[in-house]
């Protein structure tokens, strides 16, 4: 594995993570071993708080692989960032999870989020692809279209 020095650009940080992700899942049919290994890249990349995937199930996402302190198993639909990520289908991007209405508090750490909704070729959504931060603002539109080509690799 490539290691990427804290030093460098975000963009050059998320080229070196995208070889990563297409060198780990390319050939590998395994969604949950797909998984854990574009969380554990994302997550060690960065060094952010929290990594993870909350995954459709009837009208909740439930907890699926992660990185970082243990969290919350069950979202409600348009509950949070990630259930706001889910029923509006648009990734959510929150600079400071503290002032989000609604936000659900699973670690005293976060002060910033990503939700990304993952999607299957026909539309559909069966996750969402989540990332806490302890700085705040520190997701952006350059995170968002990175994270988004990174995940499209998941379908």
């Amino acid at each position: 594995m490539i290691e990427v020095e804290k030093t460098e650009s975000k963009s050059e940080q998320y080229r070196i993570l995208t070889k990563q992700v297409i060198s780990m899942v390319e050939g590998e049919s395994n969604a949950l071993a797909n998984m854990s290994n574009v969380c554990s890249l994302v997550h060690h990349s960065f060094g952010h708080h929290w990594t993870g995937f909350y995954l459709v199930e009837d009208d909740e996402l439930v907890l699926g692989p992660f990185q970082g302190p243990p969290a919350c198993t069950r979202i409600a639909k348009g509950k949070g960032v990630c259930g706001t990520a889910w029923s509006t289908g648009q990734t959510q991007i929150v600079a400071n999870v503290h002032e989000f209405e609604g936000h659900i508090a699973c670690s005293p750490e976060s002060n910033s989020e990503i939700a990304v909704p993952l999607r299957k070729s026909n539309g559909d959504i069966w996750g969402v692809f989540d990332i806490d931060s302890t700085e705040f603002g520190f997701f952006d539109e350059s995170d968002q279209s990175a994270l988004e080509s990174i995940l499209a690799f998941l379908q």
